[in-house]
Order: structure tokens, then C-alpha cells, then sequence
């Protein structure tokens, strides 16, 4: 499937390296950084973190865009901060 990010700020994050919960903290964080409507590409291994880092971003109500096998065991999840999680606000 093509997506479309030419007109959307595209930020990355590589967490291969990295161990639940570790993985959806720093996604988190990266998120945080980033401004409604940018999309984060996030690299990520397979196994619980491509099981968990999307359900978890789905429950909190990111728009997951696309997940895809990059290379090997490695694959890329592109979310899209949206304008109403930007403006929640932080108790």
C-alpha cells in the first residue's frame, strides 16, 4: 500500500534496540515532541513490540496509518498525531 506523506512533517524513531515497556515510553515521548497532524515513522522488531506498540497507540487514539515489514524481522509503523490529542489536557 502507498501512502501519501507529502505534505506531512515525517519524524523518525528507531526502537529495535530497545524492550517493553521501553518501546512505547520512548514512542510516547517522540510523540509528545512532534505537532498535530506530523506522522512518526517508527522502527520497530517483531515479536511483543510490533504486537504491542500499535494496539497501545490505538487505545490512547493515535491514527495508526500503515504497518509494514521493512527488512528481516524489522518493520514500520507510520502514526499521525491528531489536532484533539495536541489540546487535551494534562492532569
Amino acid at each position: 500500500m502507498a501512502l501519501d506523506l507529502s505534505n506531512k512533517n515525517v519524524h523518525k524513531i528507531d526502537i529495535t534496540k530497545e524492550h517493553c515497556p521501553m518501546t512505547f515510553v520512548k514512542v510516547k515521548l517522540a510523540l509528545s515532541e512532534i505537532q498535530s497532524g506530523d506522522v512518526l515513522k517508527i522502527l520497530l522488531k517483531k515479536g511483543e513490540p510490533l504486537e504491542n506498540v500499535p494496539k497501545s497507540l490505538v487505545e490512547q487514539g493515535y491514527k495508526v496509518l500503515l504497518i509494514e515489514n521493512f527488512i528481516d524481522d524489522i518493520y514500520r509503523i507510520y502514526v499521525e498525531k491528531w489536532l484533539w490529542l495536541s489540546s487535551k489536557k494534562k492532569f
